[in-house]
């Protein structure tokens, strides 16, 4: 895993990706170390919790805060063990017999799933029923910024019901919470504020939030 990061923007730690590529063989023994303390004692490192939130502009005239989208990067090791516990405890639920049903016309945040897939099972279903209809109503909803106001009691309760180990859900649980964040522009950086649960922003975790 760590062989293979791609490009992408370093965390507060200042670890850029090259660095933990280049060392990936000295590194593999003591960060897998720290991932299986990390799950087993259900407690995330305090740095991983701190984010840097750099605004992109989303307009070529940008005037206001609303212009501009903020991008929350948090350290590339935090981001590499998300992956992986998505990929060990997450995907399987997707694919469990008990669960499935839950999840079969779900397309984002699974290996399989993308916007083309989701596109292309619309066309479908529409092809079909026009076949026996003269028309058909299609009605499209957006959340304005759903995963920012997801209420985190409401979403653990969830993953409650879900085959997950115990380690998981705590591990989960400590996540979530004291998580704090910085902006930066340039230079310039912000004093460092708690993160809460209503204006929760996260670049990489956004597979549990679906739920």
């Amino acid at each position: 895993m760590l062989d293979t990061i791609h490009p992408t923007a370093m965390g507060l730690n200042g670890i850029p990706e090259w660095f933990i590529r280049i060392a990936a063989a000295a590194f593999a023994r003591p960060v897998t170390h720290l991932f299986n303390l990390s799950l087993n004692s259900s407690v995330v490192p305090s740095q991983w919790k701190a984010s840097r939130i750099t605004p992109i502009a989303k307009t070529a005239q940008s005037a206001t805060c609303h212009d501009y989208r903020p991008i929350s990067i948090t350290p590339i090791l935090s981001r590499l063990m998300e992956k992986e516990l998505v990929r060990s405890f997450l995907y399987p639920i997707l694919l469990s017999p008990d669960f499935s049903h839950s999840f079969c016309d779900q397309f984002a945040f699974r290996p399989t799933g993308s916007t083309t897939s989701a596109l292309v099972f619309l066309l479908h279903q529409i092809t079909s029923l026009l076949q026996h209809n003269d028309y058909v109503h299609l009605i499209a909803l957006d959340f304005t910024k759903a995963f920012d106001t997801i209420r985190h009691h409401y979403m653990i309760s969830k993953m409650c019901t879900y085959a997950l180990p115990d380690c998981f859900h705590n591990w989960l649980v400590d996540y979530l919470s004291s998580r704090t964040h910085q902006t930066t522009i340039s230079e310039n950086k912000s004093t460092f504020l708690p993160i809460t649960e209503y204006n929760t922003r996260f670049r990489t975790w956004t597979s549990v939030l679906y739920f």
